[in-house]
């Protein structure tokens, strides 16, 4: 497919601006460009053509299964679209929303933040929540700051450190350096979860706090929860919740009730806006009572019968400009309104029916990487597979061809060769038989003509890439 820029025609227009009937006025000199911008020159219909080919190369939740292990990757209700395009929401301007002046002109949009807010706290068995943060790893580093915050206010100088498991998200330990700790790393057991032993026998009183994913990325419940917060909770030290798979859990349990202290949300995983599709993410945090005073700021707080907006005594200030991705909030609250407390239940009762249904059915062909059952994804390993040529590479790359996308492969490092499926609970019973069919043909070419995997993908736009030249050489044509 050609660039846009090759199929530019000299003198070509894709609009004619009428004549002007007021005066002209020119810019100043240094305000100038000193030559013209070097824009494509097409006609309407060819830029139009042009996109909505490239928009069609795309693979997205909408057109494919999605199977992104510890990414949640669902579909996106459109209902929650029609609520974020209600002209009150989408032509409210950020400066109206986050200012005291303009408070009489944003009461609905106070009044959305102040109320989802509130169920987000208590979906998690929180006691307040922010929706400041504009990411997953945006809400890490604000709740990690509040953790530094909580312990200075105490006097707490010589705790500088946090644990973090060797299976935790790569932007778990780099949100608590940001926030000025050490990372210390904890190793899991055989059975995937935290070694329980080796993680008391780390826990000093330089600890400030404890980072961890519940069910963790190896897709396991961790079972000791409850002793790792008593043991955390007795060195005054902070639990914190990485919500990236509360998905697994939503309606089931609330982290707060675990003896959490503080969490992000993922509002693109657990309550299904834009992700797969690229949109912006949305990344609140949610805090216990021990944390509220230092919130950021400001807070959207009810006075009398109306919203006003107010500033934490203690609060770390500003995480973001305004208040977060204010239209993926809407799109979240729309969303947790649709479905109510028993919807929510199901929703993660089918998240983790099919995850495992999934295993069930590619058990006996890979290799598992845990004993047990899952929870909202399975992981295997393909070293089986690797022993005669195949990697998880090959087998990812192969299922491009077979009409799916691939699921996460290599993450978490702690499994080698590893395969990480996730399919989320709005995938049909047909989707997942597809998808494991087609993971049943390639073990099957893995063993009887492993070379033709090692081509894939061939009925892509862009085919196996020398990944090797590609790194070395930036400006390589890898094809």
């Amino acid at each position: 497919m050609q660039l846009i820029y090759e199929k530019s025609q000299p003198g070509r227009r894709a609009l004619t601006l009428d004549a002007l009937d007021v005066p002209t006025c020119s810019l100043p000199a240094d305000l100038c460009r000193a030559q013209d911008a070097r824009l494509p020159e097409m006609a309407e219909i060819d830029i139009v053509r042009h996109f909505t080919h490239l928009s069609q190369r795309n693979v997205g939740i909408d057109d494919t299964f999605y199977p992104l292990g510890s990414c949640t990757m669902k579909y996106n209700p459109k209902i929650t679209e029609v609520a974020a395009n209600e002209p009150g929401m989408a032509q409210l301007h950020p400066h109206f929303s986050s200012s005291p002046v303009f408070e009489s002109e944003c009461q609905g949009a106070y009044a959305l933040i102040h109320e989802l807010e509130r169920q987000l706290a208590e979906v998690a068995g929180m006691k307040a929540a922010s929706l400041q943060p504009i990411a997953g790893a945006h809400g890490e580093l604000t709740g990690t700051l509040l953790m530094a915050a909580y312990h200075r206010d105490h006097g707490n100088t010589h705790k500088d450190t946090i644990l973090i498991p060797d299976s935790a998200h790569g932007t778990n330990p780099a949100s608590a350096v940001m926030a000025g700790f050490k990372v210390v790393e904890v190793p899991s057991d055989k059975d995937g979860t935290i070694h329980l032993e080796t993680f008391e026998a780390m826990l000093t009183d330089k600890v400030a706090g404890i980072m961890l994913t519940c069910p963790n990325t190896h897709g396991l419940f961790e079972t000791d929860v409850a002793k790792i917060s008593e043991l955390a909770h007795a060195k005054d030290a902070l639990l914190y919740y990485d919500g990236a798979n509360l998905n697994a859990i939503v309606g089931q349990c609330r982290p707060g009730d675990l003896g959490f202290d503080v969490m992000h949300y993922n509002l693109h995983k657990t309550f299904a806006t834009p992700h797969g599709m690229g949109g912006p993410g949305c990344g609140p945090v949610g805090v216990g009572e021990r944390l509220l005073p230092y919130l950021p700021g400001p807070r959207v707080v009810k006075k009398d019968d109306s919203f006003t907006l107010a500033t934490p005594e203690k609060s770390i200030g500003r995480m973001a400009a305004f208040f977060g991705n204010f239209l993926i909030a809407v799109r979240a609250y729309a969303y947790m309104r649709h479905y109510g407390d028993a919807g929510m239940k199901e929703i993660s009762r089918n998240a983790v029916l099919n995850a495992n249904y999934i295993y069930a059915r590619l058990k006996d062909t890979y290799q598992s990487a845990f004993p047990g059952n899952y929870m909202h994804e399975c992981i295997f390993t393909a070293l089986p597979q690797a022993e005669k040529g195949v990697h998880a590479t090959d087998i990812a790359k192969s299922l491009l061809d077979r009409g799916f996308h691939a699921p996460t492969i290599y993450f978490p490092l702690t499994v080698k060769e590893c395969l990480m499926i996730e399919p989320t609970e709005t995938e049909s019973k047909e989707t997942l038989d597809a998808f494991c069919d087609a993971m049943l043909a390639i073990a099957e070419a893995a063993e009887s003509d492993p070379d033709s995997l090692h081509a894939a993908p061939r009925s892509t736009p862009v085919g196996r890439l020398d990944e090797v030249k590609a790194a070395r050489d930036l400006n390589c044509a890898c094809l």
